[in-house]
C-alpha cells in the first residue's frame, strides 16, 4: 500500500504563486507514476499534471499549460505542483494520486491506485 499526503495549499490573491508537494510511503507493487488531479465545487475532478516513475516524462492539462508544472527527481516518492499566475477558476482541493503501470499522459483518473486526502487552495480576486 502506497500512502499519499499533500502539503502546501492555502488561501493566495490572484497571480500569486503557490508550490504544492505530495509525499508518497509505504511500498507498491511496481514503479509508479504520480499526477494531480482537481475538483471544484460543483464540478468533477479533473486532471492537472502527471509526471511518470523517473521523472522524465510529464504532461500538463491544456487549462494550466504555461502556469503550471509538475516536478519529480528519478525515483523518488515525491512530486511536487509548481502553480504560477494563479487564478480565481483555479480554486479547487488538489489531490495527489499514484498508480503502477500508469504511462503518459497520465491522465486517466481511473488508472490510478492511491490517492491523498486533498488539499484546499483558494484564489481570491
Amino acid at each position: 500500500q502506497v500512502q499519499l499526503v499533500e502539503s502546501g495549499g492555502g488561501l493566495v490573491q490572484a497571480e500569486d504563486s503557490l508550490t504544492l508537494s505530495c509525499d508518497a510511503s509505504g511500498r507498491a507493487p511496481g514503479d509508479y507514476a504520480m499526477a494531480w488531479f482537481r475538483q471544484a465545487p460543483g464540478h468533477e475532478r479533473e486532471f492537472v499534471a502527471g509526471i511518470g516513475w523517473s521523472g522524465g516524462r510529464s504532461y500538463i492539462a491544456d487549462s494550466v499549460k504555461g502556469r503550471f508544472s509538475i516536478s519529480r527527481d528519478n525515483g523518488v516518492p515525491w512530486a511536487t505542483l509548481k502553480m504560477n499566475s494563479l487564478k480565481p477558476e483555479d480554486t479547487a482541493v488538489y489531490y495527489c494520486a499514484a498508480g503502477v503501470g500508469v504511462y503518459f499522459p497520465f491522465d486517466s483518473m481511473e488508472d490510478y491506485d492511491y490517492w491523498g486526502q486533498g488539499t484546499q487552495v483558494t484564489v481570491s480576486s
